[in-house]
């Protein structure tokens, strides 16, 4: 040989060895020092990891009634990819063509595991060169077995399951009773169907679906809390999912040989609200008689107790099914917590609260109301249509005088008038424990005309809420309340977690004025006064009505027929148990005068009336 020839050959063999020993040190890292990487990845195809849905916790009303609860149910799956397996679903196919031989009853387990088997060789060496017939048969033999338990007919069960896919998961049912699951597993079990599985749901459950819907909220089907106290609690109560990671074999079985990992989950919270389930459900059948009655469009009521905040019933219209959802949104708006309007009258009580609480005036003091106009030069006319001239402070309310309430505004002056109007919490959120409220709207524009129509309820927004929690201070002795939905927060063992106290924000007006204005509310209600009709027998009650022209947003202004009426009330009058709002957006009727003290002050009365025997109160009168 050459010595070229011979160089070359050298050449090659150092290559070789080169390569080889490159792919030696190759082998050895993966072997070695990557092996568990690669494991792990090889391991991923045969593993599956099974979420275990924590329970979300328990919601329930001040006297632990359930309103909300996770209830189990479980869903029909199929894998396509199993479906298509000749070689899978061949026990189905001999299973069913041995359960119509005579001695299949007489058979033992053990004999009718070895007959499967043999009869499984047999089907798969038959149909060896057509194994699409095979599974037809197996698909065929399902459908006829699983249809009529599911209450489905045979097509519908087929039409649910895409066998025009390769591979995947679909849900075919939803919501099967754990019950009627056992039954279908043991016999998908006993008739060896292939394909077929059970995974564990648990979804909320609402047994009273129509009853503060807006109040509760509801979950997504990912278990999240999308609206309401579900919403506002969410990280509360939804706990932490749990997970099981378990090795199947490539027909889908389980592999006990190898041993999987485990997570138990960790259960949300119990939250138990404020709410009276029983009041509010007085609240929602009043408020849907009054809606039907005078044809309102929007409307809510609110009902809470004046010396702790805690909101008792909450009713908004129009609302939907929490359990269906299926009008979520188009009247998923809370109006009780979200709306804002101008609330005309009703808020009179600012001006006739702040012009007591300075001493500049009390019950009896007159007040020149101009005879139905008054115009001071700076400001618009200011007219009324209960022309009267000098009267006192207390029928200036009666009769819901415009002038008299600007008069009364003017005597506090208008810097310190719109302090007393921000320290009564409107122009802010009362950050109630639910998510989405709005704050209203409330300025000191330094202008006369707008400070005379505040003074009567005109150019200030509100949410129903904040009238609620203004009418509170006056029931509880001049102390403007934190407004309390949440009670406690524990657990299922009985732990508490959190609970929440009544917390004054600040005192408003003395003892002596909200006892003042008790008494001038009182005379609202009186046969001269404008809400005659909501005068509860037995009871000596207070309140304020309120009518207010809709602004029209188009050609600026104010309707003329369109009208937002309501009434804000408390019973007794000499210590209140409780005070309600009620708020009729845009009545339709044209059988009844548009009017706080026809409309809105009829339901407040039925409300009451029902509610002071629901709380056992002594009548007194």
């Amino acid at each position: 040989m050459d010595k070229s020839a011979q160089r070359r050959c050298i050449i090659l063999c150092l290559l070789l060895i080169s390569g080889l020993s490159a792919l030696s040190g190759r082998l050895v890292y993966l072997q070695v020092f990557d092996r568990a990487r690669y494991a792990e990845t090889a391991g991923n195809s045969y593993r599956r990891k099974a979420v275990i849905q924590a329970n979300r916790g328990v919601l329930l009303d001040r006297n632990e009634e359930i309103i909300a609860s996770t209830v189990i149910s479980k869903s029909v799956v199929v894998d396509v990819q199993h479906l298509k397996e000749a070689a899978h679903v061949a026990k189905g196919v001999a299973c069913s063509q041995l359960r119509d031989e005579p001695e299949w009853k007489t058979w033992t387990a053990k004999q009718k595991h070895s007959k499967i088997n043999a009869r499984v060789r047999k089907l798969l060496d038959e149909y060896s060169d057509n194994p699409v017939a095979l599974v037809d048969m197996h698909f065929d033999y399902a459908i006829e077995q699983l249809a009529r338990p599911l209450g489905l007919s045979q097509e519908e069960l087929k039409s649910k399951i895409p066998m025009n896919r390769k591979s995947g998961e679909r849900v075919v049912y939803q919501g099967l009773p754990t019950e009627l699951a056992v039954r279908l597993e043991r016999l998908i079990k006993e008739r060896r169907i292939k394909g077929f599985f059970f995974r564990e749901e648990k979804r909320r459950w609402y047994p009273a679906p129509e009853l503060a819907s807006h109040l509760v909220g509801y979950v997504s089907r990912s278990g999240k809390g999308m609206a309401g106290v579900e919403a506002s609690m969410n990280k509360w109560m939804e706990g932490t999912n749990g997970y099981e990671v378990e090795m199947r074999d490539i027909r889908g079985d389980v592999m006990p040989a190898h041993k999987g990992s485990f997570r138990p989950p960790n259960n949300g919270l119990n939250v138990q609200l404020t709410l009276d389930m029983g009041i509010q459900a007085i609240c929602e059948e009043e408020l849907d008689r009054g809606m039907e009655e005078f044809e309102g469009v929007k409307g809510c009521v609110i009902l809470m107790n004046p010396h702790t905040g805690e909101i008792l019933g909450m009713a908004s219209r129009p609302h939907y099914n929490l359990n269906l959802r299926q009008k979520v949104v188009t009247n998923g708006f809370n109006f009780a917590l979200q709306a804002i309007y101008e609330p005309g009258s009703t808020f009179k009580v600012i001006a006739a609260s702040a012009a007591i609480n300075e001493g500049l005036v009390n019950s009896e003091t007159l007040i020149d109301c101009h005879n139905g106009y008054y115009k001071d030069g700076r400001a618009m006319a200011v007219r009324d249509s209960y022309p009267k001239g000098i009267i006192p402070l207390w029928k200036v309310l009666q009769k819901s005088n415009n002038i008299g309430s600007y008069m009364l505004a003017k005597k506090v002056g208008a810097d310190s008038y719109y302090k007393y109007a921000e320290a009564f919490g409107f122009g802010v959120k009362t950050n109630v424990q639910l998510a989405g409220e709005s704050k209203g709207l409330l300025k000191n524009t330094n202008n006369a005309t707008d400070f005379s129509r505040v003074a009567y309820g005109y150019g200030v927004s509100v949410t129903p809420l904040q009238i609620a929690n203004t009418y509170c201070v006056i029931a509880n002795g001049g102390k403007l309340m934190q407004p309390r939905i949440i009670k406690k927060i524990d657990t299922n063992s009985g732990l508490l977690i959190e609970e929440f106290q009544p917390e004054i924000i600040r005192r408003v007006l003395s003892e002596g004025a909200s006892r003042q204005m008790r008494q001038v509310l009182q005379t609202v209600v009186q046969p001269d006064g404008t809400a005659r009709r909501a005068n509860v027998e037995g009871f000596t009650e207070g309140g304020k009505t309120g009518t207010a022209r809709k602004h029209n947003p188009i050609d600026g202004g104010y309707y003329t027929d369109k009208h937002t009426v309501s009434f804000a009330g408390m019973l007794p009058a000499e210590n209140p148990a409780f005070v309600c709002v009620v708020v009729v957006d845009d009545p339709q009727t044209t059988n009844v005068k548009h009017g706080g003290g026809s409309m809105a002050a009829p339901i407040w009365k039925r409300i009451a009336e029902r509610t002071a025997a629901h709380m056992h109160l002594t009548p007194t009168e």
